[in-house]
């Protein structure tokens, strides 16, 4: 006698695949979890600092050892206020050198008649005199504009500057501080000398003791200096 033959759709399901695992989820499965208890390393670009110690996202460290040392900051100002000192100088002996002379003579006309009596001095430097010391003045003032305006607002690094390898950048950019604002910082130190000598010296001796080894100038106008 025949069996009968089970009804239709009521077969039972095939076995899953690889023994008794379920097949898998629509998708795929999960990524396995990464390895050292999860730690997931951070992208490109995620913040550290670049070597320098500038940050992706703008501004130096506070190490002091990041940043340019005092004594190297006077040695590149004398550098750079050399030139300066030696058309300035040249152009005093000018003025003391090169004198207007004047002889005066008095002529005695008492009863005694003497004759004349004559003296000669200096009336003041001659006008050769001041014409060359204007020159070499303007000559000063025009080296320093392009030095400490252009050089150093353009590249970071006057000529003191890059002799001993260094460069004034913007506190937050890390870039050049542009012409405009070069001239007002090294005109703050000028105006300063001239006017008190006491805020002045406090001034330029703050990087001494500052943990970015700046001025007060440097943190009025906001720039910092760090090796090249």
């Amino acid at each position: 006698m025949t069996n009968p033959s089970p009804p239709p759709g009521d077969f039972p399901s095939s076995p899953p695949p690889g023994g008794n695992y379920p097949p898998p989820p629509e998708g795929g499965y999960p990524a396995p979890p990464p390895p050292g208890g999860g730690y997931v390393p951070p992208p490109p670009g995620g913040g550290y600092a670049q070597p320098g110690g500038y940050g992706v996202g703008g501004g130096y460290g506070t190490g002091p050892e990041q940043y340019t040392p005092w004594l190297t900051r006077v040695l590149a100002w004398l550098i750079d206020w050399a030139p300066v000192a030696i058309l300035s100088g040249i152009g005093s002996i000018f003025l003391v050198t090169l004198q207007k002379v004047e002889t005066v003579c008095i002529t005695d006309d008492s009863e005694y008649q003497l004759g004349d009596f004559c003296a000669t001095g200096s009336n003041g430097p001659s006008g050769v005199a001041w014409a060359i010391y204007g020159v070499l003045e303007l000559i000063s003032l025009a080296y320093l504009i392009w030095n400490l305006g252009l050089k150093q607002g353009n590249t970071g690094s006057s000529v003191g500057k890059g002799i001993m390898k260094f460069k004034v950048v913007g506190e937050e950019t890390g870039q050049p501080i542009g012409f405009g604002k070069s001239v007002v910082r090294e005109l703050i130190y000028i105006v300063a000398y001239a006017v008190c000598f006491i805020p002045w010296l406090v001034a330029v001796l703050f990087p001494l003791w500052d943990q970015k080894r700046q001025s007060l100038v440097d943190k009025l106008v906001k720039t910092v200096c760090v090796p090249l």
